[in-house]
């Protein structure tokens, strides 16, 4: 979620009508979309180990779960506001290419659920933001997903929400609880 607009990032297989004409991202303040569910990727040619922790600075891509897509951005206009274009790319296994490449930028090692985080496009040098313009049909009152230079404000700053959080295939929630023995009678 957009800290800033509070709006989850969003798309759907509704592709831009100017720019790359690839598939739309948008915000939403819908809570209950699966158009706004993303699956954490490694990058292109790494793995990612189930569950383990992203730390800050990897890079990573963003798959829409609906439709495989990866988050990507480039050198094209956004619609709305002239900033850069963000869209999503990729084939129907979810394979695109760098232009799908973002850096995790957070406080601390690791990026804690709980937390802020921003995206910096790696081919480009942007941050993931959200504008206060909205899209009129087809996606009417859903706000504009940019590319921005600037890290400041809210706009520029992500929280993870509703989704699912993996424990690593090793987990065990026995050994994860210490239980004191019991000595009343």
């Amino acid at each position: 979620m957009n800290t800033g607009y509070k709006i989850r990032l969003h798309s759907h297989d509704v592709k831009y009508g100017t720019g790359s004409g690839q598939q739309s991202v948008t915000g939403t303040d819908v809570q209950e979309d699966v158009n706004s569910h993303w699956v954490i990727k490694a990058q292109t040619g790494k793995h990612c180990v189930r569950g383990e922790p992203v730390k800050c600075g990897n890079i990573i891509r963003l798959q829409h779960l609906a439709t495989s897509k990866n988050l990507h951005s480039h050198h094209f206009a956004s619609p709305l506001s002239g900033n850069q274009e963000v869209s999503a790319y990729g084939d129907e296994q979810g394979e695109g290419d760098t232009g799908d490449h973002w850096m995790v930028i957070c406080d601390g090692d690791f990026w804690e659920r709980d937390e802020g985080i921003m995206l910096k496009h790696v081919d480009t040098e942007v941050y993931l933001s959200a504008t206060s313009r909205t899209y009129g049909r087809p996606i009417n009152g859903q706000s504009e997903i940019v590319g921005v230079v600037s890290p400041g404000g809210n706009h520029v700053h992500w929280q993870a929400m509703e989704g699912l959080f993996i424990h690593p295939s090793d987990f065990n929630p026995k050994q994860q609880i210490h239980h004191e023995p019991h000595t009343e009678l």
